[in-house]
C-alpha cells in the first residue's frame, strides 16, 4: 500500500525514536554540565506579548496571534529577552549574580525554498550581574564544558567583539546609515561586499584599506596586538577575558576581530562555536549589558545559546569522520584535535565552503542543494535547501 503523505510546515520537522534517543542523551549531558556550574533551569511561555519581546531588540517575531482580549501574541525568536523579563519580574530584588539555563524551541521567519528551520531547538546559559571580563570568561567555561560533555572533540570557539567595528565606523566619521550596509556585510560574512560598500563612500584609500582589513584579522592571541587606535579598549576587553580562561578553554579561542552577530542586544564581547564538520555556527552568544535596564533593572549580563540539532549533526560528523580514518568509533571519547591545518578553520565559518565536508558526508547541508548524507545519519528530514544561520 503506498503511503499517504500529510505535510508539515516548511522548516519544520518529525523527530523519530532513534535519533530522539540521540537527542536527549546530548541535552541530558549539558543540562548536567549546566546544574554543576550552578545554572537553575528555567521554563518561559512560548508565547510573549509581542510588545515585550520587541523592547529587548532581538530578532523580530515572525509568528503572531491575537488572543481573546485583542492583544498581539508573539511565538519568541530565542530565550534571552524572555528571561530578561523573568529577571525583571520575578528576581526584581534578588542578589546578583543570577544564574539560569533552559532547554526550549525557539522560532525564526524563514525565506521560502531555501530549507530554513521555522523551530529549533536550544540549550543555554543567563549569566545576570556579572560584568566582564570574569563574567564572559565563566559563560566560555560553561560553554566548552557543555561540549566537551556532549563529546564534541574538533571545535574551536570564534571570540571577538561586537562593539569594535562600530567604535572603528564612528572613529572615521562614517554615517550610521553606511555603517548599517557595511555591518550587514560582516554578518553574512561576505567582504567581497564590504568591499564594494567601502569603495562607494568615497573615503580616503589609507581610511577604506583599515576598514577592509581590521574585520579580517583572525588567529591566536597575537592579534590583540593590533596597532589601530580605534579599536584599542575592545582588544584590551578581550585580552583580559583571554587571560582568566584555563588553558583548556584558551586553546579552543580563535580571535576574529570581525565577528559581529545580527541581534541587536549585543554590546561587547561575542562568540560563536564552530566544528568542521558543519558549515555553520553550532551556537553562539555574548554580552547584552544593556538590555535587562530595558526591563527595568539594569545589569550587566552574557549568555550563550547551542543549536541543539547542529550539536547532534556535528557529532554525527565526526564520528563519521574518525571511522573514516580508523575504522573505529571516535563518537564521544573528547581526544583534543591536534591538526588546525586540516580542519579548514582558518577560514571557517566566514562564508566559505569547508574543504573537509566531503569527507563526512555533510558536503551540502546549509549551502542550498540536497543532503546526501541522511541515510547514514538518521537525519531524514532535513536537507531541503540552505540552512539558516541560526543565532541566539
Amino acid at each position: 500500500m503506498r503511503p499517504q503523505i500529510h505535510p508539515i510546515p516548511s522548516g519544520t520537522r518529525d523527530v523519530l525514536p532513534d535519533e530522539m534517543r540521540e537527542l536527549r542523551a546530548i541535552t541530558e549531558a549539558v543540562r548536567g554540565v549546566f546544574q554543576r556550574d550552578g545554572y537553575g533551569e528555567v521554563w518561559t511561555p512560548a508565547l510573549e506579548y509581542e510588545a515585550i519581546l520587541g523592547r529587548g531588540g532581538g530578532a523580530p517575531p515572525a509568528y503572531r496571534v491575537f488572543d481573546d482580549h485583542g492583544e498581539v501574541l508573539a511565538l519568541r525568536t530565542d530565550m534571552t529577552v524572555p528571561i530578561a523579563r523573568l529577571v525583571a519580574t520575578r528576581y526584581a530584588g534578588a542578589e546578583p549574580p543570577l544564574r539560569f539555563c533552559y532547554f526550549a524551541h525557539a522560532y525564526r521567519a524563514v525565506r521560502p525554498h531555501r530549507g530554513q528551520m521555522r523551530e529549533f531547538l536550544q540549550a543555554g546559559i543567563e549569566l545576570v550581574g556579572a560584568p566582564a571580563p570574569q563574567g564572559t570568561a565563566e559563560a566560555l567555561t560553561v560553554l566548552c564544558h557543555a561540549l566537551d560533555a556532549a563529546g564534541l572533540r574538533h571545535y574551536r570557539i570564534g571570540l571577538g567583539d561586537g562593539s569594535l567595528y562600530r567604535r572603528l565606523l564612528r572613529s572615521f566619521d562614517v554615517e550610521d546609515g553606511a555603517g548599517e550596509r557595511l555591518a550587514a556585510c560582516l554578518v553574512a560574512r561576505d567582504f567581497v561586499a564590504l568591499e564594494s560598500e567601502l569603495a562607494q563612500l568615497e573615503l580616503a584609500d589609507a581610511t577604506a584599506e583599515v576598514l577592509l582589513r581590521v574585520p579580517q584579522v583572525r588567529g591566536g592571541p597575537e592579534v590583540l596586538a593590533a596597532s589601530d587606535a580605534a579599536v584599542a579598549e575592545a582588544l584590551a576587553g578581550l585580552r583580559n577575558v583571554y587571560e582568566r580562561l584555563a588553558p583548556a578553554v584558551a586553546e579552543r579561542v580563535i580571535f576574529d576581530l570581525g565577528l559581529v552577530r545580527d541581534l541587536g542586544y549585543y554590546t561587547g564581547a561575542v562568540f560563536e562555536v564552530y566544528d568542521p564538520a558543519l558549515g555553520a555556527p553550532l551556537g553562539g552568544g555574548g554580552r547584552y549589558d544593556a538590555l535587562l535596564g530595558r526591563f527595568g533593572r539594569p545589569l550587566p549580563a552574557v549568555g550563550f545559546a547551542l543549536t541543539i540539532d547542529r550539536l547532534h549533526i556535528a557529532l554525527t560528523g565526526e564520528e563519521h569522520e574518525g571511522d573514516a580514518a580508523t575504522g573505529l568509533s571516535s563518537y564521544g571519547h573528547g581526544e583534543e584535535h591536534e591538526g588546525d591545518a586540516a580542519t579548514g578553520l582558518s577560514s571557517y565559518g566566514h562564508g566559505e565552503e569547508h574543504e573537509g565536508d566531503a569527507v563526512t558526508g555533510l558536503s551540502s547541508y546549509g549551502h542550498g542543494e540536497e543532503h546526501e548524507g541522511d541515510a547514514a545519519t538518521g537525519l531524514s528530514s532535513y536537507g531541503q535547501g540552505e540552512e539558516k544561520r541560526v543565532d541566539r
